[in-house]
């Protein structure tokens, strides 16, 4: 250093820090200061998605989400390791050097991969990337049915009715009657009115 009056490299990068450090204060302070602190409820409320936040908050999560979302960060991870050894090993200057440069990290790269794909072998044959896991269990309860009344009813086919047909031409069939009103659905849709 021929002048100590000069700030060092460090120094340099001390007055950086310090001057980010103001910025981010100094923001902080100013919206504390301009913001508007009129509160209310619909301010005060729960923000989820745009949605009313209804009912409780103790959710059934299926764990299964998890084992998915951490198969998607191990591999979407290694490919944070796979970019860098293209580019880098990538260059002309490497292989011109040495032929057997090429081939080293090839054979690194396959090992690599190769670990990934037994690694998803592992996870698909244990089962975790299926969604839906079958159970089928035969029930067993302890009465005098035998196993053949269950197999019969469950071979049986049975016929299934249109929930719009008119209630006019089942009255009909019965006992012959006046016109009646037009069938209602089987079901009420219910909308949240906006406010």
């Amino acid at each position: 250093m021929d002048d100590p009056a000069q700030l060092s490299e460090y120094g340099k990068i001390l007055i950086i820090l310090l001057i980010g450090a103001l910025l981010v204060c100094a923001t902080i302070f100013l919206a504390r200061l301009i913001s508007p602190k009129k509160n209310n409820p619909i301010k005060s409320a729960t923000y989820e998605c745009g949605e009313d936040p209804i009912g409780s908050s103790w959710v059934q999560f299926n764990p299964r989400f998890y084992v998915i979302a951490l198969v998607f960060l191990l591999f979407d991870v290694e490919l944070i390791f796979i970019f860098p050894w293209a580019t880098v090993f990538g260059q002309s200057e490497y292989i011109a050097a040495d032929g057997r440069w090429g081939w080293f990290t090839m054979i690194e790269m396959a090992m690599f991969i190769g670990i990934l794909i037994l690694g998803l072998v592992f996870v698909w044959k244990k089962g975790d990337l299926e969604w839906v896991k079958p159970h089928v269990k035969v029930p067993k309860v302890p009465v005098n049915i035998p196993q053949s009344a269950y197999i019969a009813l469950n071979n049986r086919e049975y016929q299934v009715r249109d929930y719009i047909q008119p209630v006019e031409a089942i009255v009909e069939s019965a006992v012959p009657q006046e016109p009646t009103t037009a069938p209602k659905m089987a079901f009420k849709p219910r909308f949240k009115k906006p406010e």
